[in-house]
Order: structure tokens, then C-alpha cells, then sequence
């Protein structure tokens, strides 16, 4: 099932292509054959993004490579897994190893995703992005796919910018801190164990602030209602 030799109206792999004409090959993975695919499919690099949540990063985009397999193919249809059966899709999911932490949410999420591209993009991922005038809209196109919010848009719009090459006026921007160069926070900076090891690094730094503050935050209107409650 390679998208580029199946019989649709587009070509699905607009970003797949270095300068060189070679498949971009990611290291998000961590899994050669996994990584491969994220390079060459458009899809796959998107249901990846979609996974990445919940769960650890390599887990997410190796994802798409053991759904495909399962599915009996090297590549990801979005018109196949859109009239995908749910039940058995679903099964694709939780059979082991799981592909998710919650693997029936996400089969549904994904065949959401599949089924919004075929209607919107004639099943073509590559579609979404592909002549964005902007990066500004071509936020709100990420940000309008099933799945997806402002930050997953975001962090999405930066892998495409810095390592697929996909940079409409003002990508960094419309990507935030995410599209910063030299930053090491998200998938997108990831280029191989290292730095995956500095966006974990970064990610857990992030949660601990969050933690911290909203137990100050906690402990501030304790003592904002202890202070009340003697005023009264």
C-alpha cells in the first residue's frame, strides 16, 4: 500500500524529498525501519504526531510503522484506514504490544484524522501543508485537524520547517518557541539519541515547573482564605 504508486487524483509524498532527491530519513523512533517510514510518508508522520502524547516519544511515531504492518502493507491509506471497520481497526491497537498507553482513544482519533483527510484533502496528508501561503495558515490547517490543538499544531509545523524543509513566510513564528533554532524542545529537535535525551531533558524540567507552580499557586489561596477567614 505505498501511497505514491496507489491510484489518487495527488501524490502524497510532497515532503519526503531532500534536496538530492533522497527519502528524508528521521531519528525520532530510534528504530531504522520505523524512522524510514516517517521520512517517506507524509501520513505516517502525522498519526506519529497525533500519538505523541501520553506516552514516551519513540513509543508515538513507531507507531505508524507497526500499524502499517499489522495492516499489511509498508505505508500508511488514509482512504483504507478512513473505511477501516472501527472494531477491527481498534484491534489493530490493543493487540499486543499495544500501539498506545490508550489504544482504543487513539484508533479512534487516528481513523478520525484519515476520515477528515479524505474529505477535506482527497486523503492526501501532504495536502495539508503542501500550499500553505503562510505559516500562519498553515497553523490553523494543522490546528483544524482531528486531534490535534495549538501546541501539537505548533510542534508539528517546526518538525515540518526545520527537517523537512516545509518553510512558508513566517513558519517560526506561527510555531512559537517551538520553531526557535538551536531549542531542544520537542520532536522537532530531534536529530538522534542525544538530543532526544535533551528534549526529555527539557520535557521533565517543564512538567516539574508546572508541578511546582500549581502547588504554589495551591498554597497561596490556602493562605489567601486562612487570612480571609481571620479578617472576618
Amino acid at each position: 500500500m505505498v501511497l505514491a504508486v496507489a491510484p489518487r487524483a495527488r501524490d502524497d509524498r510532497g515532503m519526503t524529498k531532500s534536496d538530492n532527491g533522497q527519502d528524508i530519513t528521521l531519528h525520532i523512533a530510534q528504530e531504522p525501519e520505523a524512522d524510514k517510514l516517517l521520512g517517506r510518508s507524509p501520513l505516517a508522520a502525522l498519526v506519529g504526531m497525533l500519538l505523541d502524547q501520553q506516552v514516551p516519544m519513540e513509543w508515538a511515531f513507531s507507531g505508524p510503522y507497526t500499524l502499517a504492518q499489522r495492516m499489511g502493507g509498508d505505508d500508511l491509506d488514509a482512504h483504507e484506514i478512513a473505511a477501516y471497520d472501527p472494531e477491527a481497526f481498534t484491534e489493530l491497537f490493543t493487540a499486543k504490544p499495544a500501539l498506545h498507553r490508550y489504544p482504543g482513544s487513539m484508533a479512534k482519533r487516528v481513523q478520525q484524522l484519515c476520515q477528515f483527510l479524505v474529505a477535506q484533502y482527497d486523503g492526501v496528508a501532504s495536502a495539508v501543508w503542501s500550499d500553505a501561503a503562510t505559516g500562519a495558515e498553515l497553523r490553523k490547517r494543522l490546528n483544524a485537524l482531528p486531534g490535534f490543538g495549538t501546541q501539537k499544531a505548533q510542534i508539528f509545523l517546526a518538525l515540518l520547517g526545520k527537517q523537512f524543509g516545509v518553510q512558508p513566510p513566517g513558519w517560526r513564528e506561527a510555531a512559537g518557541p517551538y520553531g526557535e533554532a538551536g531549542s531542544h524542545r520537542s520532536v522537532a529537535d530531534i536529530t538522534g539519541p542525544e538530543s532526544l535525551a535533551e528534549v526529555r531533558m527539557y520535557k521533565q524540567a517543564a512538567k516539574e515547573a508546572t508541578k511546582a507552580a500549581k502547588a504554589d499557586a495551591k498554597a497561596d489561596a490556602k493562605a489567601d482564605a486562612k487570612a480571609g477567614a481571620k479578617v472576618r
